[in-house]
Parts: C-alpha cells; sequence; structure tokens
C-alpha cells in the first residue's frame, strides 16, 4: 500500500477511503471514480497533469478524480499501484503507463472486471478502451528532429535520450527523428538511444559521458521531460551553450533558465494538464456507456476537434492537435 500514498489529489474523505483499503465504503459514494496513474509522481510534467485532474475533478463534481504515481520511474511499482486500484474497484484508470507491455495482463483483468480503462502516450496499448494522444507521435518526431537540424545545418554527430527502451511514444519519436535526418546526408546518429528514466542528474551524468566520447557531437534529441534539463546542465557546464544542439521535450518554467543560456535550443511539448483532463473526460464518458466519435469535442484545449480511428485492440485510439515547439524567442508565452 505505500505506493498508493504517494500521491492521493484529493484530502477528501473518498481518497482517504481508497488508501484505507476499504473496497466497500469506496464505491458507497455514489460517484463514478476516476484514478489517474502517471509514470513518475513529483516532477514537473506529472505535477502539471495533477493540476489538470484537479481542474477535473472542479468543473465535474459528479465524479471523483484522484491521481497516483510511484516515486521513482518504475514499471514494476506502477504496476502494483494499478494492481491495488482495481482491488479497490474503482470505475475507470486513466494510465500513462511506463511501459505498455508491463501493464497488458493487469489491464485486461481491469476491462473484464468492467472498468473503463484510458491510457496516454500509449497507442500500441491492446487492453484499452481508449488511448488519447495529443499529437500524432511521428509527426512530432519528425518536428524535434527537424528544429534539431536546423540548429545543426544539417551535419555533424547527433544523439537521442528516450525515458526507457519501453517507452512507446518515447520511441516512436526517436525513431521518427532518426527517419527524417535521412534527408540530411550530413547527419550522423552516434550512441542511439541512452535511457534516462527521467532522471535529470542521471540524464547530465551520461550526457558528460557523450561528450567526453565525442567532443565533436553537435546534437542532442531528447524525450522525458528532464532529459532536456540534465542534458542542458551537461552542455552548459561544458561551455557549449549554442555550439552544441539541444531539442527534446521539456516543460518551459524548469527549462527556462538552459532557453535563456543557449545551452537548450528549443523544447517541444503538450500540455500535461490538458492531457489529463482530456483522459478523464474520456473515462467519464465511456463510463457513461457514450462513444467517442471522430471530430468530437472534448470541452479542453487541444482536443475540440479530435481524429477517433481503430486502435491495435478493442478500443480507439484518440488523437488532438496540442503539438507547441518553443524557443527563447517564445517559450514565456506558454511558463508552466
Amino acid at each position: 500500500m505505500g505506493t498508493l500514498s504517494k500521491k492521493a489529489l484529493l484530502g477528501s474523505a473518498l481518497a482517504a477511503t481508497i488508501l484505507a483499503g476499504s473496497a466497500g465504503a469506496l464505491m458507497a459514494q455514489n460517484k463514478p471514480v476516476i484514478a489517474t496513474v502517471v509514470k513518475i509522481s513529483g516532477i514537473p510534467w506529472f505535477d502539471r497533469m495533477e493540476t489538470g485532474v484537479k481542474q477535473f475533478q472542479k468543473d465535474n463534481p459528479d465524479v471523483v478524480a484522484t491521481q497516483y504515481g510511484p516515486a521513482t520511474a518504475d514499471a514494476a511499482q506502477q504496476l502494483q499501484i494499478v494492481t491495488d486500484l482495481i482491488a479497490k474497484g474503482v470505475n475507470g484508470l486513466a494510465v500513462v503507463p511506463m511501459d505498455p507491455s508491463v501493464l497488458e495482463g493487469t489491464l485486461k483483468r481491469a476491462m473484464d472486471r468492467g472498468i473503463i480503462v484510458v491510457t496516454h502516450e500509449a497507442d500500441n496499448q491492446k487492453n484499452t478502451n481508449a488511448d488519447v494522444e495529443a499529437f500524432d507521435n511521428a509527426d512530432y518526431g519528425r518536428a524535434l528532429n527537424e528544429r534539431l537540424a536546423k540548429c545543426m545545418d544539417g551535419k555533424g554527430k547527433w544523439t537521442t535520450f528516450v525515458g526507457s527502451l519501453g517507452s512507446r511514444t518515447h520511441m516512436q519519436w526517436v525513431g521518427a527523428g532518426e527517419e527524417n535526418a535521412k534527408k540530411y546526408a550530413g547527419m550522423q546518429l552516434v550512441d542511439a538511444n541512452n535511457e534516462s528514466f527521467d532522471d535529470a542528474n542521471g540524464t547530465y551524468e551520461k550526457a558528460k559521458e557523450i561528450l567526453r566520447k565525442h567532443p565533436d557531437i553537435k546534437g542532442f534529441q531528447t524525450s522525458a521531460g528532464n532529459d532536456v534539463l540534465g542534458v542542458g546542465r551537461a552542455i552548459d557546464e561544458a561551455g557549449l551553450s549554442g555550439k552544441v544542439c539541444l531539442v527534446g521535450t521539456g516543460l518551459p518554467n524548469p527549462s527556462q533558465d538552459l532557453l535563456e543560456s543557449g545551452a537548450i535550443t528549443a523544447i517541444g511539448f503538450w500540455d500535461p494538464q490538458k492531457a489529463g483532463m482530456a483522459m478523464n473526460s474520456v473515462a467519464k464518458s465511456l463510463i457513461a456507456g457514450k462513444k467517442i466519435e471522430d471530430g468530437a469535442n472534448l470541452g479542453v484545449p487541444g482536443y475540440e476537434k479530435v481524429k477517433v480511428i481503430k486502435g491495435p485492440g478493442e478500443g480507439v485510439l484518440i488523437i488532438g492537435n496540442g503539438m507547441v515547439i518553443a524557443d527563447k524567442a517564445n517559450y514565456k508565452e506558454y511558463l508552466f
């Protein structure tokens, strides 16, 4: 139960009931309970998602929305949290999987029990009623790489970072980036797919190793939200700000000093607050027996006219239009 207590969003009696382990009292609330489970608690990206879950709860008093996540980016810890929540009898799960394959069997058991499952950053998840993506993942990976190639003048060594090799979206982004870079004969990919586990300090150490091994490296394309902070710090400390290009997923507030110094060239993101709201919106609709049709408005910015296609399993893939690429010139428009 220790993992469950990491990130209760609400100080409500219901959230306390979940943590106390009383399934009977939980279901006696007569409101659908939607539990959001993130990759890792206490980092800016998922703290921002937490504000979206809180806002959804505020806007929808007829449901109970809560958020949980492991203390470290660990698929086994996340699996335990999901298992515990299924045992508590929640009505809906909104999950951002660390590794979709690890959760397949458990999410199937949830669905077999009638629990609605909505995922995010996992368009290969078979056992989900709906996977919600902020945008087409290949488009995003290409956009990041195109920005990197522009900074590198289309030539030189570059490398990639992912949160984990099991992270579906991260592998899609760097894969699309790698494909895009083939347009530039002078770009040479070296030591690809470094795993960061969304740890800025670990990423910093790994980036320092790469800078030592490849003193002529010109570019980094990163994926997890903390990667730009670790790699950017390594670039900055090496006196290479503005000389080595860094483009990756990150949030404006944590990245601003490194954007200003030139250590980070540009960041790509979608607003995790809005993604949290969108997942919960879909879960609420599906719990109520409503279908999400192509062109639907989820009532969330960036998800006003979603594309809905068949997913890899029985569920659907819901794609929004929430991509943002920001640099020193415009990041202040998006401070969070």
